[in-house]
């Protein structure tokens, strides 16, 4: 926090909370944390998975504030931010309530029809929200403010779209603003969220990436990221990193350039990132290896499906089912985990289409057992590109921000996908997780649990192969033995609730 004679006045950032472990304080909010206190203003940040009384704490501090900011994703973290949005406009009304994030930036409109909200801040926030906390502290207009919709006399006005910049002209994020006792206290980890660039070059039909960075890779280069990253570790006795990265290794050379540096910092942590299969297909041995020294042991992709016109159909064309099986071969020889997410229920997609993707992932983790799989229903998530033909097919895209509260990860709203269809792809989908998760030891279980897992791994085979999925005596049986995970995170491999929001 800053507290000086140039104070300009007092902003209060509020990330709310959701399902699943946090990874640390949210980037996203020591971001706008930075360019903030460059620009003189005192900054609180309250971080909803550290703060049991975060209510009680944002009462206190909007009354000397000139707006809270709060950091919104699609599904049910939306609620927490309805709840301090109302509790702020209902206790001090001339506080400015500010949406941002992913969600107010695909639905603007939609977002400001609420009365407790009173500004969106669009795309990158890192400038604009200096801009907005200049105007408000000046009490100016909000009209010439790129990168904001707000409201006149309850009409919303759309100013001009702010442009995206480079993500190095920007001051460094507030990581000092982050509690890592207090993060540690609450998930056993000391971990760190990072990013070294934001934006992917591909098109994917279901991203949202797409429609914010236009499809373009904006990064930090190598020397910043090496010395940035290894002093924070040093500093906060880091030990592992995941990074928020879309697509890590898009810039390979940049990418080997991170890992050399890291090992020869002599700095040791573990960190993880997502990536496309194509461009680990591009690395020789020896260059998977050299991330594997440098600390990465996880490594998130993607994959979606193994069928060709789903890919095409997902706009994937540059997603190989042989690079699947290369990614899984390489990182196997390096030690890596990782982890395969699926896309099931796509417009389009067949009964035979998914049961191709099953049988081609469970080949691959009969081959290589670092590799795990987090299957997900196809979410209709705002703003992405085929909203007119689920339109036309059917699905009801929500209104208002109560409406897309209820859309988490996996959230089933198609209309394809209902009755004995959703209940033969759920089955299906049973078997294919039981076949495929590894077994977890126990003292005094493992050698029953290794039993149950080979009396049924051939049968389920058989089903897979044959469609058949009638009297479930595999389930059953593993069911004795075993719990299975649906999902995983993205970005750590770790376990997620089953209806978690958060993506990552």
């Amino acid at each position: 926090m800053l507290k000086t004679a140039q104070t300009r006045g007092k902003v209060v950032l509020f990330y709310p909370p959701y399902d699943g472990p946090p990874l640390g304080a949210p980037l996203s909010l020591l971001a706008l944390a930075g360019t903030l206190r460059e620009a003189c203003f005192e900054v609180v940040l309250i971080d909803a998975a550290i703060e049991p009384h975060y209510l009680d704490r944002i009462a206190e501090e909007c009354v000397s504030a000139l707006c809270i900011g709060i950091s919104v994703l699609t599904g049910p973290m939306i609620r927490g931010a309805i709840v301090v949005a109302q509790q702020v406009k209902k206790h001090t009304p001339d506080v400015a309530v500010v949406f941002g994030g992913w969600h107010p930036t695909l639905c603007p409109e939609s977002t400001l029809r609420e009365p407790y909200v009173d500004i969106v801040v669009r795309g990158q926030g890192e400038v604009t929200i200096v801009e907005l906390a200049s105007a408000l502290s000046a009490k100016q207009p909000l009209d010439l403010i790129a990168g904001i919709s707000w409201k006149r006399d309850g009409r919303i006005i759309q100013n001009f779209d702010r442009r995206v910049q480079p993500i190095d002209t920007f001051a460094p994020p507030a990581f000092d603003l982050t509690d890592f006792d207090a993060y540690e206290r609450e998930t056993g980890k000391r971990e760190l969220a990072y990013a070294t660039s934001v934006g992917c070059p591909y098109a994917c039909n279901y991203c949202t990436d797409m429609v914010v960075y236009k499809r373009r890779f904006n990064a930090y280069d190598a020397e910043h990221v090496v010395a940035e990253l290894t002093g924070l570790v040093k500093s906060y006795r880091i030990t592992h990193v995941a990074l928020l990265d879309s697509n890590f290794p898009v810039d390979l050379r940049r990418a080997m350039a991170i890992a050399q540096g890291i090992v020869n910092s002599g700095v040791k942590f573990s960190w993880t990132f997502q990536a496309s299969t194509d461009f680990i297909c591009r690395m020789t041995q020896d260059e998977v290896q050299l991330l594997a020294d440098s600390g990465v042991n996880y490594m998130g992709f993607g994959t979606e499906s193994t069928s060709k016109p789903v890919l095409k159909m997902m706009n994937k064309r540059h997603q190989r089912v042989d690079e699947m099986y290369e990614t899984a071969r390489k990182t196997s020889l390096s030690g890596i985990r990782v982890n395969f997410n699926l896309i099931l229920g796509y417009p389009g997609e067949t009964e035979a289409d998914r049961l191709e993707t099953f049988r081609t992932m469970s080949d691959i983790r009969r081959q290589f057992s670092n590799v795990r799989f987090s299957p997900n229903i196809f979410t209709p998530y705002p703003g992405i590109p085929i909203w007119p033909q689920l339109r036309e097919l059917g699905v009801i895209e929500p209104k208002t921000l109560e409406e897309w509260e209820t859309m988490p990860l996996g959230a089933n709203l198609l209309p394809w996908l209902r009755g004995r269809e959703l209940t033969r792809l759920n089955r299906m989908l049973e078997y294919f997780l039981v076949l495929n998760q590894p077994l977890r030891p126990s003292s005094g279980s493992s050698r029953a649990k290794r039993l149950i897992s080979s009396l049924i791994s051939n049968p389920i085979r058989w089903r897979l192969k044959a469609s058949l999925f009638f009297f479930p005596w595999e389930l059953w049986l593993s069911h004795l033995s075993e719990r299975i995970v649906k999902r995983r995170s993205l970005v750590t491999g770790a376990e997620l609730p089953a209806e978690s929001a958060n993506a990552c």
